[in-house]
């Protein structure tokens, strides 16, 4: 449950004197204090349907309304109340594919709602005044902490859970991003899930595709941003993303040590949908 002794994580970059002062994070705190402890707890509802009810709503074709969801932003705000109000104790004591699709759920939903608390805005990077802002905004409220994107994915999704196709899931808002799904993670389907995402993206030709004819392999940035994570699980970027790649391009990949890598431009414009 939410108190006044939520614990702040990965404030570092902000400064004391920013936390204590600024009522845009202390009031929403003490609202979303009152109104959990005002809810009589019950079973987690592991489907995610608020969260369910949200994406089938705003987003098709991988691309988000913003301009709907920014009208109409309590079935999000509540969903977001839902997860922050897991006791720890009891998210500790589910299976792993149950925390992990949580996990993966959260940060895609406050990454939502963040783009529509600053919507219109052309990218995520737009938002605040230094490089990567975004993801260091206190906004993401979990397991009695404050913490931000970034400690989430970094320090809790990556650092516990050891699974590579997790980048294929968290969405930060960006056309460069893989596809955002109009369905959540749930743990009963998550590994068909995780399978489906990493497929669609390295299905995307723009991103990701192999030339036989150089026998050179053309990666998204987010293999060498994320390169150790890959190749500790598979030995190299090849090995990793051979199997998931289509049909004609994994069978012409035949000997992966062989290949030589080369990444393609990250497009870090908002996944909206198009203007009429």
């Amino acid at each position: 449950m939410i108190g006044p002794d939520f614990q702040i994580i990965g404030a570092h970059a902000l400064g004391k004197s920013r936390i204590a002062t600024d009522w845009r994070f202390i009031v929403p705190l003490f609202l979303v204090a009152i109104a959990v402890s005002a809810q009589p707890a019950e079973p987690f509802d592991q489907a995610h349907s608020r969260y369910a009810r949200v994406l089938a709503a705003v987003v098709k074709d991988t691309r988000v309304d913003y301009v709907r969801l920014q009208a109409t932003p309590a079935e999000l705000d509540a969903y977001l109340l839902e997860l922050a109000s897991v006791p720890p104790a009891e998210f500790a004591g589910w299976n792993e594919a149950d925390r992990l699709a949580l996990l993966l759920n959260l940060y895609n939903a406050q990454t939502l709602r963040l783009i529509a608390d600053h919507y219109p805005v052309k990218s995520i990077r737009s938002i605040g005044f230094l490089p990567g802002a975004a993801w260091r905004e206190l906004i993401v409220r979990f397991g009695g902490r404050i913490m931000t994107l970034s400690h989430l994915e970094n320090e809790i999704i990556r650092a516990e859970y050891q699974e590579p196709r997790i980048h294929f899931a968290l969405v930060c808002a960006a056309m460069g991003c893989p596809p955002l799904r109009s369905e959540p993670f749930v743990g009963a389907r998550l590994n068909e899930q995780l399978d489906d995402q990493t497929r669609q993206f390295l299905a995307k030709s723009e991103k990701n595709h192999f030339d036989a004819g150089t026998n050179t392999l053309h990666l998204s940035p987010i293999f060498k941003w994320y390169d150790e994570d890959f190749i500790k699980s598979a030995g190299s970027l090849a090995a990793y993303v051979k199997p998931f790649l289509p049909a004609a391009q994994r069978d012409a990949l035949a000997d992966p040590a062989k290949v030589k890598v080369r990444f393609t431009d990250y497009d870090w414009a908002l996944n909206e949908q198009p203007k009429p």
